[in-house]
């Protein structure tokens, strides 16, 4: 995904990057040609506020650009298991539902000072070579749903397995891409 992501953005080689969100840190007034970030801009505090500072460490006509999964739609074996769970306050879909779409990136950049952007979908596929190579993620006890099974005691994990064992195995994770210049 985030080779497609990356390649998506058109940006050319030799530039200088900063990649927010993944332990990396460069001065603050150093120019950058891209500001980016995966999968993170939906657990910070502020969202708008990080765009904006994103936005701020990127040289004027840099691009700054973010992608989320797709947590109330297509981002399918989350969402299978957060239906299968009914779990709802720890639901991935409706606590970042409203940020993880189109209308929510769109929203989110154009506050930030970003109104001329692109959103697009990454679309990746999410082969599972059987009901176990799907359900022993759950089990590492990280990230929320994972944090959600290691709360349930034995016969509760074995009623969601068994609600989840009765559907079909999701095939399909999709994310939300926004990218924008910055004037």
């Amino acid at each position: 995904m985030a080779a497609d992501f990356v390649r998506g953005l058109g940006i050319p080689s030799g530039g200088r990057w900063c990649d927010v969100g993944c332990g990396t840190e460069l001065p603050a007034m150093e120019p950058r040609d891209a500001v980016v970030s995966g999968l993170v801009l939906n657990f910070v505090p502020d969202p708008v506020a990080a765009v904006a500072a994103m936005a701020a460490c990127t040289r004027p006509s840099g691009t700054v650009a973010v992608y989320v999964w797709d947590y109330a739609g297509d981002m399918q074996a989350l969402r299978f298991f957060w239906d299968a769970a009914g779990a709802g306050e720890l639901d991935e879909g409706r606590r970042f539902g409203a940020l993880c779409s189109p209308n929510g990136l769109a929203r989110a950049f154009t506050a930030a000072g970003l109104p001329d952007h692109d959103v697009r979908a990454i679309d990746v596929d999410t082969p599972f070579a059987d009901f176990e190579d799907f359900w022993q993620p759950f089990l590492g006890g990280q990230g929320p749903a994972p944090g959600y099974v290691a709360t349930l005691d034995d016969e509760g994990r074995a009623a969601l397995r068994q609600r989840l064992e009765a559907g079909p195995l999701p095939t399909r994770a999709r994310a939300w891409a926004i990218s924008a210049r910055r004037r």
